[in-house]
């Protein structure tokens, strides 16, 4: 069997992974394997279903009741 080692580390700006104090000889080739933690997949929404969530909601639904509603303002403009 060969012999092996388990350590954790974080990962360092740049994607940089630093090892210390290895018992291994310089210029020795080693093997690394990098286990991801886990992280809980989460289910894609789109962004309709995440503005109909937010406070205050949308208030139009429509392009037509955006419409209505700029022609309402300007029409008290001119009153």
């Amino acid at each position: 069997m060969q012999p092996a080692m388990h350590l954790k580390t974080a990962i360092l700006p740049g994607g940089k992974i630093e090892l210390n104090n290895l018992k291994v000889p310089v210029g020795e080739w080693v093997d690394i394997f990098i286990v991801f933690p886990h992280f809980p997949t989460t289910k894609r929404r789109s962004v309709l279903d995440i503005l109909a969530e937010a406070p205050g909601q949308r208030q139009f639904k429509t392009a037509e009741a955006v419409d209505a509603h700029i022609k309402e303002e300007r029409n008290s403009w001119e009153r």
